[in-house]
């Protein structure tokens, strides 16, 4: 048996009348093939109430005033419809099936998906914030997250199958983020040069003022041999600095 899992498809605001309707938010693009007569819905309610680990079958839904109010089963009088108030109505759903409009996937679809970009992963999609203007992708990048916005310019392939998706990001979109890191690199490289720095100094004797005063008369002269082979390399000493869920159809791609 395929494995299952649940859409968030609405919630039960208030009563409506008294023979037990009830008014719902619909969380479903779909409300037409979701609530029909006999389908039935899982609740989530306080643990406290009578309702918690049951379920209810609608009758009808039908709309008032331009607002969706559903009839169900057994909910007779107005009483037992305020039991109801603010419970979250759930439907089981193949993870596998996808939405009935092109381009578009259910948000347990996308998120957990890698994310690629000219042939190399760079990330993974964590969750999808639906905005007004587009969904956005929420991908992880080397734990920072970055908003992509999901269009089919930006994002021309989804690959359920394959478990990933395609980026094609407009410049500066990833790129901070890389640069951070490259700066982050240079900053650690140069410390370690530092210390190197610090240790050379520290292991080279203080020279006297009598050992100066002698280098500057040969220097002066020119008269001793080894004056060349007694002066350290300096160039040699120094460090090589530079190679220190809801059912809104998920997510569509306008």
């Amino acid at each position: 048996m395929p494995a299952r899992t649940q859409l968030r498809v609405g919630r039960l605001t208030r009563a409506h009348g008294l023979k037990g309707a009830i008014k719902v938010e619909l969380f479903t693009d779909d409300p037409g093939r979701r609530f029909v007569p006999g389908a039935r819905f899982a609740l989530q309610v306080p643990t406290s109430s009578k309702w918690h680990g049951k379920s209810i079958e609608l009758l009808e839904l039908r709309v008032y005033n331009g607002t969706p109010v559903a009839f169900f089963a057994g909910i007779t009088d107005r009483t037992e419809a305020e039991s109801l108030v603010k419970a979250v109505l759930w439907v089981e759903q193949d993870p596998t099936e996808l939405p009935s409009e092109p381009d578009a996937w259910y948000v347990h679809q996308l998120a957990g998906l890698e994310v690629w970009r000219d042939g190399s992963r760079i990330g993974r999609v964590v969750r999808v914030d639906p905005l007004p203007a587009q969904d956005m992708l929420i991908v992880d990048v080397g734990g920072d997250e970055v908003m992509v916005p999901f269009v089919k310019a930006i994002v021309p392939e989804v690959d359920l199958r394959a478990g990933r998706i395609v980026v094609t990001p407009p410049a500066g979109l990833f790129e901070e983020l890389e640069d951070e890191g490259a700066t982050a690199e240079v900053a650690a490289r140069d410390d370690g040069d530092d210390a190197v720095e610090a240790d050379a100094s520290d292991a080279e004797p203080a020279a006297t003022p009598e050992a100066d005063a002698s280098d500057a008369a040969r220097d002066t002269t020119g008269a001793g041999p080894d004056a060349a082979g007694a002066e350290p390399d300096a160039a040699g000493a120094e460090p090589d600095a530079a190679g220190a869920e809801p059912d809104a159809s998920g997510a569509g791609r306008p």
